[in-house]
């Protein structure tokens, strides 16, 4: 074993992992927590991000992942971090966290209103690249109005990656991929844009510089050593956004490339070297970790948590069998599902909604077109292979929508993240699209991006480009089937219009939507 490690820090969305690699790119240790985010109290559309419990959550990931690997802390040359997009926490003058929230806290419902109305959301998007749904403007204008107290007491912003950074370092900082997913960035600039920020209410001094990916902001204070189990004064370098740093851990470094990170959510992704956005304001841009480039993207919603979902609801029989077989229920599921057609048996899926960023509405989650004198195809093993169905589906959506605003055509695509991990999925996307879909050798692609960024942080590698070439290779490519991909490119356009048709259920109000963006 390297006698030198890496250590990366993931915090998303349905749960954290923390992931140790050798400067090879080989991972020897991962520990990994599942969370959820509780409601405030009598706050219709909010989730609050737990800083208290979450850190001793990712604390014990750290202390598992250097016991369970065998690793002395002094072995690890430096530790950085990377975390879902838009989540943010706010601190007074005493450093302490007063507020935070994740990505999908929609609470500010009213104040998104009230920025369309005025004309400053397209503002807005047209300088940042994302709308005021579920970025920090409409949330900043919420705290304001119904805690006033917190608001005034705000000292310092951070995104939850850089939350992580600090509860490590004591420093603050962010970088141009996390930092402009708050929605108050000049794309162009890479950097805060005074104009919204003054539509927030805030001021310079409340931000945390921009830096770079791989820059060193601090190192690891005797506190956050005796918490976690790291060594103190082990460099705390900067990473970023989990999305573009899982492009970093795949290689994906040029513009007009495809690319499916398949997580808790799915991004859609395509680098671009321009900051371009989507007139039509259905997709978002944000800057990439590398710079001179920024990347369009796509949202999959919940389209990996609903297979979590289902495997929590109804699988309790798959996860005893997956148990004594010595295998993923997940895997145990999709062996099963291989053996039905595509289609599912006519079973429909409805879970995330092709993105459309200025009025992002799902419809409630369920499946239709079951066949009740049918039961032995017509269950769960259906079920199962329609969640992964319908985000492939978004997938080609979002897909098409990217080629439209670009001009570009996509002749393949790379799938990472959990969905990789399986025979299935990757299948089902490469079919779906009519793509070959690469699969990387390291499918915790996001945290492998952590760990270049650490490497090159410390002087391992010279920059991203050399880390890329070191440590990143592709496992296998799923070509797709002439006759299978021709019935999924039918498929998906029934889907469509079928989801269409089930939206008013949810936008009646006679049924709960599986989510809506703030401001729809």
């Amino acid at each position: 074993m390297s006698p030198e490690h890496l250590l990366a820090i993931d915090v998303g969305t349905g749960s954290a992992r923390v992931v140790l690699f050798t400067p090879e790119g080989r991972q020897v240790g991962i520990a990994q927590r599942e969370y959820s985010h509780g409601q405030e109290e009598g706050v219709p559309g909010s989730q609050v991000f737990d800083t208290e419990t979450n850190w001793e959550l990712l604390a014990d990931c750290m202390r598992e992942v250097l016991v369970s690997a065998q690793v002395d802390a002094a072995s690890v040359r430096a530790v950085s971090a990377t975390s879902m997009r838009e989540g943010m926490v706010l601190y007074d003058a005493a450093n302490r966290e007063i507020w935070a929230c994740p990505n999908v806290d929609s609470r500010a419902g009213e104040e998104a209103h009230e920025l369309v109305a005025s004309g400053e959301a397209q503002t807005i998007y047209e300088k940042a690249g994302d709308w005021v749904s579920i970025t920090a403007p409409a949330r900043f204008r919420w705290i304001a109005r119904h805690h006033p107290e917190v608001f005034e007491r705000i000292a310092h912003v951070g995104m939850l990656g850089d939350w992580v950074a600090t509860k490590l370092s004591g420093e603050f900082a962010t970088d141009p991929s996390l930092g402009s997913s708050s929605g108050m960035f000049d794309l162009a600039c890479r950097d805060w844009s005074d104009e919204v920020l003054a539509i927030c209410g805030l001021s310079r001094p409340a931000l945390p510089p921009v830096l770079e990916p791989s820059t060193i902001v601090g190192h690891v204070t005797a506190r956050a050593a005796n918490e976690t189990g790291l060594s103190e004064g082990t460099p705390v370098v900067l990473g970023g956004a989990d999305t573009q740093l899982g492009l970093l851990g795949i290689g994906v470094s040029q513009p007009g490339r495809f690319t499916v990170v398949g997580g808790s959510f799915w991004q859609h992704t395509m680098l671009l070297d321009q900051p371009l956005i989507d007139p039509e304001a259905r997709l978002r841009t944000l800057c990439h970790a590398t710079p001179g480039l920024w990347m369009m993207e796509g949202i999959g919603f919940y389209s990996g948590m609903a297979l979590r979902w289902f495997r929590d609801a109804f699988c309790e029989q798959e996860k005893v069998e997956a148990a004594i077989e010595g295998v993923d229920a997940y895997t145990l599921m999709e062996r099963r599902a291989a053996a039905v057609p595509p289609g599912a048996n006519g079973i429909v899926g409805f879970f995330s909604n092709v993105m459309q960023a200025n009025r992002w509405v799902h419809t409630t989650p369920g499946f239709l077109g079951f066949d009740v004198g049918n039961p032995k195809q017509s269950g769960r093993t259906e079920c199962f292979r329609s969640i992964e169905e319908s985000a492939a589906y978004v997938s080609l959506a979002h897909l098409r929508i990217i080629e439209e605003v670009t001009g570009c055509t996509v002749e393949e695509a790379t799938l990472t993240g959990g969905a990789a991990k399986g025979e299935l999925w990757p299948y089902i996307v490469a079919n779906t699209l009519g793509l070959p879909v690469h699969i990387p050798v390291v499918k915790e692609s996001t945290a492998l991006g952590a760990a270049i960024c650490a490497g090159v942080g410390v002087g391992m590698w010279k920059d991203h480009a050399e880390a890329v070439g070191a440590v990143t290779a592709t496992e296998r490519t799923v070509e797709p089937e002439m006759g299978t991909s021709a019935a999924y490119s039918r498929l998906a356009s029934q889907w469509l219009e079928v989801y269409r048709s089930a939206m008013p259920l949810s936008e009646s109000g006679l049924l709960r939507p599986l989510w809506r963006a703030a401001g729809t």
